[in-house]
């Protein structure tokens, strides 16, 4: 249960509550992040759905640029784990900031992402703290590389595990409107996650997004809509 929760967490951490505006960058469908904000003033709003084996939630997420290279965001989740019999609901939130100093139209941009995740199950609470490392290299016809490197520390009934944590992810426009994601994710004492998906803006701002993906013995899979203004 204790590894079910830590997808589930990582799961609305990385794919619900994060994306960004204003320049190349990574977004749904993808769990590694990109070395970019909103702009200062600008706004998102997303909505998902996400399977982790047995496991099948759903996720909301709300974002706010309040100064230039500074994003906030809050999501909830909730979650369903056929696994158990009768079936356990885990119930999310979370908050993260985003900051990145460095950030260009094409090359190296940089910067730093804090999450906070509490999630509940059976009146049990479990609380992850995690600080990740951006960078993005963005290519000047298009293509984006994105690579995260972080601390994830999980507490539940006043016992503490930490894990370091790694992601890579590249970013293929394939038309306009249309882009092509892969990428490679996972933790320590671990086996590495694999995913690829599709993005599709249907109108400007306005996207929808969905990614299938394996590893350490199981499906996952996210689906989802997201509005940048």
């Amino acid at each position: 249960m204790q590894n079910l929760r830590k997808r589930v967490l990582s799961t609305v951490l990385t794919t619900a509550f994060l994306g960004a505006a204003g320049l190349a960058h990574a977004e749904r469908p993808l769990n590694v992040d990109d070395a970019g904000t909103l702009e200062k003033g600008g706004a998102k709003l997303e909505a998902g759905w996400s399977k982790d084996d047995k496991a099948r939630g759903f996720e909301a997420a709300a974002g706010f640029a309040p100064i230039d290279k500074l994003e906030l965001e809050v999501g909830l989740a909730r979650t369903r784990d056929r696994a158990a019999s009768p079936a356990d609901t885990i119930n999310g939130h979370g908050l993260t900031i985003k900051w990145v100093p460095l950030q260009v139209e094409t090359g190296l941009s940089a910067g730093l992402k804090y999450e906070f995740g509490r999630d509940r199950l059976d009146g049990v609470s479990t609380r992850v703290h995690a600080l990740n490392g951006l960078l993005s290299w963005r290519f000047e016809d298009g293509p984006a590389v994105h690579l995260n490197l972080g601390r994830e520390i999980t507490r539940e009934r006043g016992e503490r595990e930490g894990v370091n944590t790694w992601g890579v992810a590249l970013d293929l426009p394939l038309t306009e409107q249309l882009d092509f994601v892969v990428e490679t994710f996972g933790a320590e004492h671990s086996g590495p996650d694999r995913a690829l998906g599709l993005r599709y803006e249907i109108a400007d701002g306005l996207k929808l997004s969905g990614a299938l993906g394996r590893g350490n013995g199981r499906n996952f899979a996210n689906a989802g809509i997201a509005w940048e203004f």
